[in-house]
This record gives structure tokens, C-alpha cells and sequence, in this order.
């Protein structure tokens, strides 16, 4: 760890604008989904949930190609790792990055883009939990696959700056789970209750 740190400028404006995004991300489409789901002022401003969500959405996805495009520019405004820089190493990179998108992608399948984006946060709930590929592998694979690109792009560029970044990613997922998992439980808790039955 202490090698790859001496390969890591922290004050570059490059590598601070990614540790930004990366922390900012989450933490917006928390705050914005706990809000909607008490206060329903998105639905209320769209006249409808599926709007609501379908903009949420459309704006973390905005969020994440600017995350994705610093996290890239802090990587290439730093050094290189020679014992990285290698063909076998970039092949790994590779595989990384096709695991995780297979993650990701099979994720959105899944769910599908309400599923996704936060809509069980809007009062778009499914009838049951979803079971199949991936979920059945890997809980939060969209999270853990979106973790597994950045770190075979990292591999890839043989990027110190990037394998730190991708800590990062990771440090902050782990953070929204704890903080999403019991909420979300709480919202299909309600909604199996006699009381929100009857309603």
C-alpha cells in the first residue's frame, strides 16, 4: 500500500474532482430518494412516480459518466505502475471489466429501470423479491459489478491513482449498503402489513 501511495499525488485537481464525484454520487440519490419517499414532492412536481423516477434516474446516470470520465482523468494525469504495465496484467484488466459489466448489465435486466433506480422509493414496489441471475450469485451485484469496471479499468491503465480510486468506490458502496438495505426492508415491511393492506 505504501508503494502504490508513492505513485499518488492527492492534490492533484484531477484526482480530487474523482474523490468528489465518487463520495458525492450516493449520497445524492440517497438523499433524494429518502426525501421523495417522505414527502413525495418529485411525483407530486412530475404528476406522476414513473416521471419522477425516469428523471432520478436520468440524472444519476448523468452523475455516474462524469464519475466514470474524472475517475479516467485522474488516472491518466498520474504515473503508471511499471509491474503493471504489461500485457498479462491487461488481460486481467479485461476480464474485470467484462465480469463487472456483466454484473451490471444482467442487474438492469433484472430489475429493470425503476428496479434500478430507487423507484421501490417512489412507491413503484415489486410483488417479490428478485431472485434470478445475479442476485442469486451476489447480493448488490450492481454495486460490486460497477466496483469490478473500475478496477480492471484500473488494471488496465496500470494506474496506482486508479487502484486507489477504486478503494474508494468500494469504501463508499459498502457505506450506501448499510444505509440502504434496512430502508428499503422497511419500505416492503409496510407494504406487506394488515394495516397498508387495508388501505
Amino acid at each position: 500500500m505504501t508503494r502504490l501511495l508513492g505513485y499518488v499525488d492527492p492534490s492533484d485537481p484531477c484526482f480530487v474532482a474523482a474523490i468528489l464525484t465518487i463520495t458525492f454520487n450516493p449520497l445524492f440519490w440517497n438523499v433524494v430518494a429518502r426525501w421523495e419517499h417522505k414527502t413525495r414532492q418529485l411525483s407530486r412536481a412530475f404528476r406522476s412516480p414513473y416521471l419522477a423516477c425516469y428523471s432520478l434516474g436520468a440524472a444519476i446516470l448523468l452523475l455516474n459518466v462524469l464519475r466514470s470520465h474524472c475517475f479516467t482523468q485522474a488516472m491518466l494525469s498520474q504515473p503508471k505502475m511499471e509491474s503493471l504495465d504489461n500485457p498479462t496484467a491487461y488481460r486481467m484488466g479485461l476480464v474485470l471489466l467484462g465480469v463487472g459489466s456483466t454484473f451490471v448489465l444482467s442487474s438492469f435486466f433484472a430489475l429493470g429501470f425503476t428496479g434500478t433506480f430507487l423507484g421501490d422509493y417512489f412507491g413503484i414496489l415489486k410483488e417479490a423479491r428478485v431472485t434470478t441471475f445475479p442476485f442469486n450469485v451476489l447480493d448488490n451485484p450492481m454495486y460490486w459489478g460497477s466496483t469490478a469496471n473500475y478496477l480492471g479499468w484500473a488494471v488496465m491503465h496500470a494506474s496506482p491513482a486508479g487502484l486507489l480510486l477504486t478503494a474508494v468506490v468500494a469504501l463508499v458502496y459498502m457505506v450506501a449498503i448499510l444505509y440502504e438495505e434496512p430502508f428499503t426492508a422497511q419500505i416492503y415491511q409496510q407494504k406487506a402489513s394488515p394495516s397498508h393492506k387495508r388501505s
